[in-house]
């Protein structure tokens, strides 16, 4: 069994919400990333949910902050029968001081960390974020950086160089709660509630030598329902704060690491500079969906129908050229950007549209659809691997194509 087929096994075993689901997917296809760029598997694999969902620039943030957070998420331990000096309730005063904090993530085997740094308010709720996500985590983006600030997401992608602006309430509450899981704090607090839950085995070693940290490892008891059934956490004697977490796979009876999440610059303030975007190239292609009505409105169409209609009148505007209707028909794209994608193609008529079936995991609609086309001299019919519409984020009477096309 390979490193990709346990992990696959592993996650189909998880009952967990629909939320993280998707968070485990995002581990898995990241790994499954990796693992390919190792052994350079076939071309003609089947796209997965990793490639699905990196296609919904939206998702990205969520699905990035994912993969930051799930170590965390698989952390579930401290019995309260373990005689130990040391007491969680310590870790979780000590964490309510802080204000600022730098992360580093790492995803076996991978060296390049996912890097992010939060600033707290004085209630302790995020203020702001910067995250930097490295190429290999979404190949087609490249190396991407997000900020959160404001209630806004800004997210600039130096492969494609396009700066993609958002302002939307459920998607900055998903991001809100995400974030939140970041914070040791919080999430310290929640293993002290799975302590009283007794859902663990747990070994703390507290070393006679000051300089070194106490070693909590946490085996999970129940380890066919957890994505990572084994956590280490390492917290510093002299602050007990957690300087990192370490979670762990089973794999033919043996534990691999396979996520680090370590914490730094615990309270050093964090310029202002760092929550900022101001360094983007002048000629970055901007989609700005705060500032401009995208789609189509919905009306009277039900959402298969307004779904359908928004593929119809994007090829058709393809068909005319008309760059400017197609780019809001996709959701604040330029139209020099559109035709930089589109204009070497000849789009000669639409064959066909099918109906929309619902990917809960980008909460938007497939659309099936085939145009026949013109390029290099030959006519050949084009079906877009994946053709998605949703609602607009910040416009939820209007939809608009969500990804799954070429180019941009």
């Amino acid at each position: 069994m390979t490193q990709i087929e346990s992990v696959e096994k592993l996650i189909k075993k998880i009952n967990v919400t629909p939320r993280a689901q998707m968070h485990d997917k995002t581990l898995n296809d990241a790994l499954a990333a990796q693992e390919k760029s190792k052994n350079e598997q076939s071309a003609n694999i089947e796209p997965n949910i990793w490639r699905i969902i990196m296609k919904n620039r939206i998702t990205k943030l969520a699905t990035a902050a994912a993969v930051v957070l799930i170590a965390v998420l698989g952390i579930t331990f401290l019995d309260k029968s373990v005689p130990s000096a040391y007491a969680i309730e310590q870790t979780i005063q000590a964490n309510h001081t802080v204000r600022f904090l730098h992360l580093k993530s790492f995803i076996e085997p991978n060296d390049e960390p996912i890097e992010s740094w939060v600033e707290f308010d004085a209630r302790g709720q995020l203020k702001n974020m910067r995250l930097k996500k490295p190429a290999w985590l979404d190949p087609e983006d490249g190396e991407t950086i997000i900020v959160w600030k404001d209630n806004k997401m800004r997210l600039y992608s130096k492969r494609k160089n396009f700066l993609f602006i958002m302002k939307d309430q459920e998607i900055a509450a998903q991001v809100l709660e995400n974030i939140e899981l970041l914070d040791p704090k919080l999430a310290v607090e929640r293993l002290k509630t799975e302590q009283e839950q007794g859902k663990v085995e747990v070994v703390i070693v507290e070393p006679s030598n000051k300089s070194e940290p106490i070693i909590v490892t946490a085996t999970n008891i129940e380890q066919d329902n957890e994505p990572f059934p084994r956590a280490i956490l390492f917290v510093d004697q002299a602050t007990r704060l957690v300087n990192s977490v370490e979670a762990y796979k089973l794999e033919d009876g043996e534990y691999h690491k396979m996520v680090t999440v370590e914490y730094y610059d615990y309270n050093q303030p964090i310029t202002s500079e760092m929550f900022t975007l101001d360094d983007v190239p002048d000629d970055a292609v901007l989609m700005d969906e705060t500032t401009q009505e995208i789609g189509l409105l919905q009306g009277d169409f039900t959402d298969n129908e307004i779904a359908i209609e928004v593929v119809r009148q994007f090829l058709q505007a393809l068909i005319d050229e008309d760059y400017a209707k197609a780019g809001k028909m996709w959701g604040a794209v330029p139209a020099d950007r559109m035709k930089k994608a589109y204009g070497q193609t000849r789009f000669i008529r639409i064959i066909s549209i099918g109906e929309p079936t619902e990917i809960p995991a980008m909460r938007a609609l497939k659309v099936p659809c085939k145009i026949e086309i013109e390029k290099d001299g030959q006519v050949s019919v084009w079906e877009p691997e994946h053709s998605y519409v949703r609602q607009v984020h910040g416009q939820p009477e209007r939809w608009a194509i969500n990804g799954g096309f070429y180019g941009i």
